[in-house]
């Protein structure tokens, strides 16, 4: 095969890498800002944080100017043109010479709090608490660290769900300690007896059946007997058998039932950090009914007070007062100059952050109108992200990042945004309905339904499509799973 040259054009599209930062931080939500600005602020000394008291200093007046930045400002090679070329008019201009503002506070005096409140979740983890209760048992050195060992082998739930067999290997091999599965299960049977009850427990049946013995009564004891003969069956809500088999009147069945279902499947899942979690949410936005009119703001945390670093421009106008410039001087420019371009692309990406922020969430609310001022979910209309992307003229991409991790407190509620994005149904007059609505209705006619003859999704079909709704089974089923709904077998009751 024969080479040859040719010349070839090509139109590529290549993002910036403020374009990409831009991206990252757009992703970021405000729970976790705060730990991102940390990490800037610690790999670039250039950057401060504070007010920015002379912004015009770093920023060019236009916006398209400052994004054209060139790349290659940050990927200098040291060459001697670089060297001999070196222009710092952009960062030391008239009035340099002023002192700022920031030497003439008085350090003895801190600066007035703005009133910004930082959440910061306090508690002890169930690891913690397991080992603080273990601490409370008569256990000599080698028990301990065996104990030790199954309370670390415990789920996030609370459950021990390795086997036995595995962590007596698990001691021998790593940690050198000879001991017995017989050992191991009587540990566990101490470590059962922690509170919450139900811990350490191997399986769904064994947890539930160590909290009804920590108590007493008659329904208690025929509620042992279910769950330790029928759990099968009870899981799977065939009463039936359940009462064939132990011989039991409706009002007992019933007392049986309303014992299992106050039990707590998940003893370890409600105490502490898991690690798993997100453990509380930081709203985003808030909106405000004032009067009759929305009111949006942006949560203050996305809105960080940063600044370039006043010594890194203290060592321009040095070099540039200076007369001897020898190649180490020039090197340490250049450093400079990388580090401060680099701080005031951040900045910049933290401003762009909270305009796409802003007007994301603000055609949201203006697209949902109804919904934000009533609460009904009904109100919702059919809104996907090209219908955003449209109003605020960005990417269908970075619509869909906004959306993905972020918040807004209401007066009704705290909503995830990709809460107000649905598809479209069409009813019976040609009417194009959010399916948010649809599944709120599903959601009503079931929570309203007989429990002891639970709607079908035959019937629900049939009692939507009576409203006006042309839906297929099938999506009712779908609808329905969404929901966390079980089927009508698993919802009915006595």
């Amino acid at each position: 095969m024969a080479l040859s040259q040719g010349l070839f054009q090509k139109q590529l599209q290549k993002l910036s890498p403020q374009q990409i930062q831009l991206m990252k931080l757009l992703q970021v939500s405000t729970a976790q800002l705060e730990e991102r600005l940390k990490e800037e602020l610690e790999e670039n000394p250039a950057l401060e944080s504070g007010e920015e008291e002379e912004v015009d200093e770093f920023k060019n007046d236009e916006t398209d100017e400052f994004e054209e930045t060139k790349e290659d400002e940050f990927e200098l090679d040291g060459s001697q043109d670089e060297y001999e070329n070196i222009d710092i008019s952009e960062y030391v201009q008239d009035g340099d010479d002023d002192i700022a503002d920031y030497k003439l506070r008085d350090d003895n005096y801190p600066e007035v709090d703005d009133g910004k409140v930082i959440p910061h979740k306090v508690e002890t983890g169930f690891n913690e608490l397991m080992l603080e209760q273990l601490g409370l048992l008569n256990l000599d050195d080698h028990q301990q660290m065996v104990a030790e060992q199954i309370i670390g082998n415990l789920d996030d739930d609370g459950y021990l769900r390795r086997d036995i067999g595995a962590i007596v290997d698990d001691l021998a091999f790593r940690q050198n300690i000879n001991t017995t599965e017989e050992e191991l299960t009587e540990l566990i049977a101490q470590i059962q007896q922690f509170e919450p009850a139900g811990v350490c427990a191997r399986d769904l049946q064994e947890c539930l059946l160590l909290q009804l013995k920590r108590k007493s009564g008659e329904s208690v004891e025929m509620a042992i007997k279910v769950l330790d003969k029928y759990f099968d069956e009870f899981t799977k809500k065939h009463y039936e058998k359940i009462q064939r088999g132990l011989n039991l009147t409706d009002d007992e069945l019933r007392a049986v039932i309303s014992q299992i279902v106050k039990l707590n499947p998940k003893p370890g899942g409600n105490i502490g950090e898991t690690g798993k979690g997100e453990g509380y949410v930081v709203p985003d936005f808030f909106i405000v009914n004032n009067a009759g009119k929305l009111e949006l703001t942006l949560n203050s945390k996305n809105a960080p007070d940063l600044r370039i670093s006043e010594g890194y421009r203290d060592m321009l106008k040095d070099y540039d007062k200076g007369s001897k410039k020898d190649k180490r001087q020039k090197e340490a420019v250049i450093f400079i100059k990388q580090k401060i371009d680099a701080a005031k692309w951040f900045i910049d990406a933290i401003k762009q952050r909270q305009h796409t922020l802003l007007s994301t969430m603000d055609a949201i609310m203006n697209y949902q109108y109804d919904f934000f001022t009533t609460g009904d979910e009904t109100e919702l209309r059919p809104m996907i992200l090209k219908d955003i992307a449209e109003k605020t003229n960005l990417d269908i991409s970075t619509i869909s990042r906004v959306a993905n991790s972020k918040f807004v407190q209401t007066e009704f509620g705290t909503y995830r945004l990709k809460f107000f994005f649905s598809e479209s149904l069409q009813t019976d007059s040609g009417e194009e309905v959010s399916t948010r609505e649809v599944k709120k209705i599903l959601s009503d006619l079931i929570e309203g339904e007989s429990k002891k003859n639970p709607l079908s999704d035959e019937r629900l079909t049939e009692l939507l499509q009576e409203k006006g709704y042309n839906i297929a089974r099938r999506t009712v089923a779908k609808y329905r799973e969404q929901l966390n709904v079980p089927v009508a077998r698993l919802r009915k009751e006595l």
